[in-house]
């Protein structure tokens, strides 16, 4: 209706000036006066023409990824240009990648105040914020991103660990893949390989695994783990094959170990309550028609066909890949990576949360989840 009034207006407009054309050539007055009278319907309809083309809301997003990566391009981005196209403009998404608008620790808490309207981050990134939703990062559940995007969104969905975002308005979530173990010199096949390793943990659930592992864990976000390790403050990081391709990691570990099941990441893309209140319902509906699991499945599979990139580069770069026969079910590394398992959900249970419910649903929607 909008856009048919608009339209009604500039056609009336053109009319109206048209017909005073008509009248200054009849009456065969001052061409200065006519000229000025045609250029300044010109100006008008334009005007018209660009507020009618204009944005209602324009969406500040912001995430840690690089601009160049495929986790921006085929992911985020495609999210927003879906904004744009179903709200037939109405909606401009402007995309601050690489943390520009905000680093990555900072992020949730920037869309909370408005510093951003929509982040992608970590939940792990702002430590004690998430506790029920960090339980998919524990060893065992996720077997890669489609999979653990499934059990980390149903979780959300099934209202077990929603209270933890009463704050915000989740879009939806999703997981990486398996998280590995990249080293730049010390090749890792049992545990006590770790023994003085400063190993880069994502969060403080990683960090206290690889502890129980023997190493020395060094919290910091994805983005800034090149340069550590280029400098020597680490030895080596915990991401996944995504993530040695995105942040460059493969240009310098040269051992990788693969533990099957050994830890993965939780994420999510949300946005700030009040800007999504503050949409009409047509523009709401929008947003609420890319949310959830349609939209977890997408990132899961970005994120899948990232890892077999980023695996295949070490591959062919001549790199050693080392993968524990049987994964997390390894005599040599089970007794360890259960014991960070109980840790934390005794840890969960003495505050009072419902840890090993959550626990047990994810376990079983790891079965369920394809």
């Amino acid at each position: 209706d909008r856009y048919r009034e608009i339209r009604g207006l500039i056609q009336q407009l053109i009319d109206k000036y048209r017909r005073n054309a008509k009248i200054l050539l009849i009456k065969e007055e001052n061409m200065k006066t006519f000229v000025s009278g045609t250029v300044l319907a010109g100006l008008l309809v334009l005007s018209m023409l660009t507020a009618a083309q204009a944005a209602d809301v324009t969406l500040r997003f912001a995430h840690f990824w690089p601009a160049v990566s495929g986790t921006h391009k085929q992911l985020y981005q495609v999210w927003a240009d879906t904004m744009e196209r179903e709200s037939g403009g109405r909606i401009k998404v402007e995309i601050y990648p690489s943390a520009t608008l905000a680093k990555p620790p900072a992020q949730y808490e920037a869309v909370k105040s408005g510093i951003a309207d929509v982040t992608a981050t970590v939940q792990g990134y702002s430590a004690n914020r998430f506790p029920l939703t960090q339980i998919v990062e524990l060893p065992g559940i996720v077997k890669n991103a489609v999979h653990g995007s499934c059990i980390i969104q149903s979780l959300y969905d099934e209202g077990l660990i929603s209270d933890e975002y009463a704050d915000s308005k989740p879009l939806f979530m999703f997981t990486h893949g398996p998280g590995h173990i990249h080293s730049k010199e010390q090749a890792i096949t049992t545990p006590a390989d770790f023994a003085g390793l400063r190993i880069r943990r994502p969060t403080t659930v990683v960090g206290d695994l690889l502890e129980k592992l023997g190493a020395q864990p060094v919290g910091m976000p994805a983005p800034q783990s090149y340069q550590s390790m280029q400098r020597g403050v680490i030895d080596g990081v915990a991401l996944p094959w995504e993530g040695a391709l995105v942040f460059r990691i493969n240009e310098l570990a040269t051992k990788h170990t693969e533990v099957g099941g050994l830890y993965t990441l939780s994420f999510v893309v949300t946005m700030n309550k009040d800007v999504y209140q503050d949409l009409p319902d047509d523009l709401k509906k929008v947003i609420d028609d890319n949310t959830g699991k349609a939209w977890s499945a997408k990132a899961g599979e970005v994120f899948d066909a990232l890892d077999v990139k980023g695996r295949a580069a070490a591959v062919e770069a001549g790199h050693e890949i080392i993968t524990i026969e049987g994964g997390g079910d390894n005599p040599a590394w089970k007794p360890v990576l259960s014991e960070a398992t109980e840790s934390y959900l005794t840890q969960l249970e003495g505050k009072g949360l419902a840890a090993r419910k959550v626990y047990a649903r994810a376990l079983e929607l790891s079965e369920i989840c394809k």
